[in-house]
């Protein structure tokens, strides 16, 4: 979609995302989704807020998480994208103090101030806002804006770490007050419908099926791994993928290679002393696809708590796009898909080895999620951003 020059009649929109820009898999709902706004719009993404106060000992990579998020602070104001030249990044100056009332209220004003500023330096003056974490609401309650879009893309609330009564208040004041409530996950949406109602959308993920290309070359780091392959692409976080399970599939199927493709924040010694498991870390975002063709089967391997439970991953339509044969741990959004589900690791192993077995279906797979587009999600969101403007006065604050 071609960018058409902004004019003052146009407000923008804020995008509170769930990530940073700067050290996050571009990838993301949240940065496509903005980007494709920024086609149409004035767009303003401010980098994650977090939802945790980071702590030594009780956070993992904590010197790291810390160092990067002040290396994001640094870069001010940006302009990423030169195809989207209405298209900003910014990382505030962030107190995640979400102990303490006080804290709350100082860092809610600390967001609010150095976002509204921006706002103004970028002549948005009332904007629509698109928020993913729920720790955004303190700063938004404030912020004169004229349609509020919470993107409820998962629980935070059942997320490790973080203080549960202060983030599930926030996620149910967000929930009461905007405009609209788009949902990933239709067992989450469920769940909420009592309070949402009919301001509930559900909005699924789309997929680059351009660049999850099953004609992609090999990557050239593949060459000479015995066959047949287990893979996974995707950030290695603790609190999400299962270690034990990885470990107890890469013992199972000694004659295989299990292929690890992307950033850890979790320990993987025990996964490195097997000879038959390669990880190889962070990639280009452009280069996933090379990996995941060289797989035979691919792997979702989730803890099995709430999180995962309404969650709805994007790396499961980039696998179908792939025609990849796809095994996860069961959560109720899979069964829309043509993937194995699995309760367990004796059922997860039973079913990759089905998998294995499995030689057809690749163009079934990937014409699954053919009419997956990003470009249609946004310009979904964006006739949701409009047509909400109504539902409250612009330019007033949240009570």
């Amino acid at each position: 979609m071609m960018s058409r020059p902004w004019t003052p009649a146009d407000d923008g929109v804020v995008v509170f995302a769930g990530l940073d820009w700067w050290y996050h898999n571009r990838a993301h709902a949240d940065f496509q989704l903005a980007r494709h706004l920024a086609a149409n719009r004035r767009v303003l993404l401010v980098n994650s807020i977090g939802t945790r106060m980071p702590r030594p000992g009780r956070t993992s990579s904590f010197g790291a998480r810390v160092r990067r998020k002040l290396s994001s602070i640094a870069r001010g104001l940006r302009r990423p994208v030169a195809e989207l030249p209405n298209f900003y990044v910014y990382s505030p100056l962030v107190l995640p103090a979400y102990g303490s009332a006080l804290g709350r209220a100082v860092a809610g004003v600390l967001v609010r101030v150095q976002v509204g500023l921006v706002c103004r330096w970028l002549r948005i003056s009332i904007p629509s806002v698109l928020a993913t974490p729920p720790t955004a609401w303190p700063a938004i309650r404030r912020m004169r804006h004229r349609t509020l879009v919470y993107n409820r893309s998962d629980k935070h609330s059942a997320f490790p770490e973080c203080d549960v009564t202060t983030i599930r208040s926030y996620e149910d004041a967000l929930l009461r007050t905007a405009d609209a409530v788009l949902y990933v996950s239709g067992e989450l949406q469920s769940q909420e419908e009592p309070v949402v109602g009919d301001r509930a959308v559900f909005l699924d993920h789309g997929v680059d099926v351009a660049l999850f290309d099953p004609a992609t070359p090999e990557a050239p780091e593949l060459s000479g791994l015995p066959r047949p392959r287990i893979g996974y692409f995707g950030a290695l976080r603790d609190h999400t993928v299962d270690a034990s399970l990885l470990i107890r599939i890469a013992t199972e199927f000694n004659d295989a290679t299990m292929v690890l493709v992307g950033p850890s924040t979790m320990d993987l010694t025990d996964l490195q002393r097997l000879p038959n498991v390669r990880i190889f870390g962070s990639q280009d975002h452009e280069r996933i696809p090379s990996f995941g063709v060289g797989f035979d089967v691919a792997i979702m391997p989730w803890h099995t708590n709430e999180w995962i439970r309404n969650c709805n991953p994007i790396k499961l339509k980039e696998y179908l796009a792939l025609g990849l044969p796809v095994v996860t741990t069961y959560f109720p959004e899979a069964e829309r898909w043509p993937v194995r589900t699995a309760k367990g690791s004796e059922a997860f192993v039973a079913e990759i080895r089905e998998a294995l077995q499995d030689c057809g279906g690749h163009l079934e797979r990937r014409a699954s999620v053919l009419g997956e587009s990003w470009q249609s999600r946004g310009d979904h969101l964006l006739s949701i951003l409009d047509g909400g403007a109504g539902k409250r006065t612009p330019g007033n604050p949240l009570p």
